[in-house]
């Protein structure tokens, strides 16, 4: 597992400065167009539906672990399925590497990305005077371990993806609505109250939440341990189905 980790670090080397300025920028965009400028209006007229503080932070933590979702599920989809269908995957079969060791080597990977990404994100809101602390730690492990509960699914199912225009499906028609319904841009109290359960069992809620209240300070250890277990549950669960679909597309 580590060895295939270690081809994606070696390959990452390559491009990583790209890479860090657009995890950089694209916060800052993000912070400055909808946390400063729409949370003007937000504070001026319903300061009451951002939990007491301004919408800025309120926004930031949510966007957070929103980027994360997005960013791994485009790796653990896209990013399987071309090194399944004539990328790394396809080099490294005939070796004694096992389809499992692949899908765990590329998922640490992801999780590293992630790790970078969101790092990256929380130094941009400090900046900004969002986060500080030790809660900055806390809300970086939480956005990570939020991309990994949707990089393993993603993994899992996007190895026996053939045509990727199925992923621009996936991404279109589910990913991007989670936005909507999983409190990133105001709270899931703002939706009709027969969509709210529903919001509720949504894994970006769960890594909304742990992301939010983390940054500003107001998390339980019993809140956050749900949030946990559940994008704990669902980023084992998807690892332990890689390691059934990655054996049947690459040891057919």
């Amino acid at each position: 597992m580590l060895r295939a980790f270690g081809y994606w670090i070696t390959l990452y080397r390559r491009n990583w400065r790209g890479s860090i300025v657009i995890s950089v920028l694209n916060p800052m965009l993000f912070l400055i167009g909808i946390g400063a400028g729409l949370g003007t209006l937000v504070d001026a007229n319903a300061p009451a539906q951002t939990a007491g503080v301004s919408y800025a932070a309120f926004f930031a933590p949510g966007m957070l672990a929103a980027a994360a979702m997005q960013s791994a599920f485009l790796e653990g989809s896209a990013g399987v399925a071309r090194a399944a269908g004539y990328g790394a995957y396809r080099g490294a079969t005939p070796t004694p590497l096992e389809p499992e060791q692949l899908a765990g080597g590329h998922l640490l990977f992801i999780a590293f990305r992630v790790l970078i990404a969101s790092g990256a994100f929380i130094a941009v809101m400090a900046a900004f005077g969002l986060v500080g602390g030790w809660w900055a730690l806390g809300a970086l492990l939480g956005a990570t371990l939020t991309g990994v509960a949707f990089a393993a699914p993603a993994a899992a199912w996007a190895v026996g993806v053939h045509k990727l225009r199925h992923i621009d499906t996936m991404f279109r028609f589910v990913i991007m609505p989670l936005y909507m319904f999983s409190g990133t841009f105001f709270a899931v109290s703002q939706l009709p109250e027969w969509i709210q359960p529903v919001s509720y069992l949504l894994p970006l809620w769960h890594g909304v939440e742990l992301c939010r209240t983390l940054s500003l300070g107001t998390a339980t250890i019993t809140g956050s341990a749900v949030h946990i277990a559940y994008l704990l549950a669902l980023a084992i669960g998807g690892f332990l189905v890689a390691r059934i679909t990655y054996r049947r597309r690459l040891h057919p």
